[in-house]
């Protein structure tokens, strides 16, 4: 039996389906590509905007006409929030919650044998135990791993479904983490990159995970996926920075550029107290890598206000900025609000943001031009003759290689390259 995945959205649900996908190889099934011909299509969702939602519904449909006799079954957060809807779209056989991913070979396989409709999900109070779903081991690129550490969310922003589609926040267990991390490393891989819904809530904080594998003997590095800024602080942050072997890399979701738009966000710091965590960081390391999102045309915002996020981005030198226009979501006080900003406001404050950021990294990327950085190469591009990798502060970079042969032996190997220019939303780069 031929199983396929297809994963929208975060890093979390990527994890996910790589453990699935874990899961039905030792039930005996082969993972094949999401675009070949298969037995079983397993649609992992997200449900943060509207257009995801829309995506998760194109590519249930795309997927039963590869095979119109597979079995599709459904999971991940916009099951979890509108199990209903998504039931009703046109062969779907399976609807799982967040919380059942483990179970979905169990469920699969009941299907198989009874050929009924199935329904799982879990109300919303039910969501507090943490769910093992299984190793992630992806076998195709053994440069970085995922390691969740923590699931569901309560800082309940008036902007977001996800605490209703994840739950409540619970931690997985220490000494799990700490011999996943051990087991991958022995395996080869070079970064380990922490995840999780709300990595910061991490019950008793992230650092003692990044204290516990920092003291790990081996060539690693350590990467958070993300540190959200309304759960931690400058002094917070300042303490990460100790630790040798974490990535000089972080992502920290400002949302808005101004105070009067986060604190209708329910984000608990402001425009100044987001900009310390910058100014430590870049105390610490002016290179620093520092991304971000950012919403445009929340309820209420105005052009100052939105202008203060252009503001923000040009401020803080992000090496990249994700840009959403914002979408009305179920169950949140933001969806209530007056004064929603008009569709073409946002697209043009959007496209004008967009550009704004796309300066913002190239300035930033310049800035970088003449360092020597420890890349860790991953992918060989034979069509354009290079090989790329990330830096510590997580630019991408482009390296000409001279042979082949010479491109396989610097694959998982971390190597000395003077950065030269930016360059496809990175820079080249030489051996140094």
């Amino acid at each position: 039996m031929k199983v396929a995945f297809h994963t929208l959205g975060c890093k979390v649900n990527q994890y996910e389906s790589e453990a699935m996908a874990g899961n039905f190889k030792a039930a005996g099934y082969d993972v094949v590509d999401e675009r070949a011909f298969a037995d079983v299509y397993i649609i992992n969702t997200c449900t943060v905007t509207a257009v995801a939602d829309k995506k998760s519904r194109q590519y249930i449909r795309r997927m039963k006409k590869v095979n119109p006799d597979s079995i599709v079954a459904v999971t991940g957060c916009y099951a979890q929030i509108s199990p209903d809807e998504v039931a009703a779209v046109q062969g779907v056989d399976i609807v799982t919650g967040t919380n059942e991913k483990h179970r979905l070979t169990e469920y699969v396989e009941k299907f198989m044998e009874d050929h009924i409709p199935q329904l799982h999900i879990k109300g919303y109070d039910e969501l507090d135990a943490y769910e093992d779903v299984g190793t992630a081991a992806n076998t195709e690129n053994r440069t970085r791993a995922y390691i969740k550490i923590q699931e569901g969310c309560n800082r309940f922003c008036s902007y977001c479904v996800i605490p209703y589609a994840r739950g409540k926040v619970r931690s997985r267990a220490f000494d799990d983490i700490i011999e996943e991390a051990k087991k991958l490393i022995s395996e080869g891989y070079k970064e380990i990159v922490l995840t999780g819904i709300n990595t910061a809530l991490y019950d008793g904080g992230v650092e003692p995970i990044i204290a516990a594998l920092d003291a790990l003997d081996g060539d690693f590095r350590i990467r958070l996926s993300s540190l959200e800024p309304a759960v931690v602080n400058a002094e917070y942050v300042k303490r990460l920075l100790k630790y040798d072997k974490l990535c000089h890399h972080l992502h920290l979701s400002a949302q808005s550029g101004s105070t009067k738009v986060l604190k209708a966000m329910n984000r608990p710091y402001d425009r100044d107290e987001y900009l310390d965590i910058v100014k430590v960081l870049r105390e610490k390391d002016p290179y620093f890598g520092i991304s971000t999102d950012i919403i445009v045309g929340f309820p209420g915002e105005k052009e100052a206000d939105f202008e203060e996020s252009c503001s923000l981005v040009e401020e803080a030198a992000f090496c990249k900025t994700h840009i959403f226009k914002y979408s009305k979501r179920p169950f949140t006080k933001a969806a209530e609000m007056k004064d929603h900003v008009a569709p073409q406001v946002k697209n043009r404050r959007s496209e004008t943001l967009h550009n704004v950021g796309k300066k913002a990294s190239n300035d930033f990327f310049k800035s970088c031009a003449g360092r020597t950085e420890k890349v860790l190469f991953e992918e060989i591009y034979p069509e354009k003759g290079v090989i790329t990798g990330f830096a510590d502060n997580y630019t991408r970079v482009y390296v000409k290689y001279e042979s082949r042969e010479q491109a396989e032996k610097l694959i998982n190997e971390f190597a000395a390259v003077k950065l030269l220019k930016p360059f496809e939303e990175g820079m080249t780069g030489e051996l140094v």
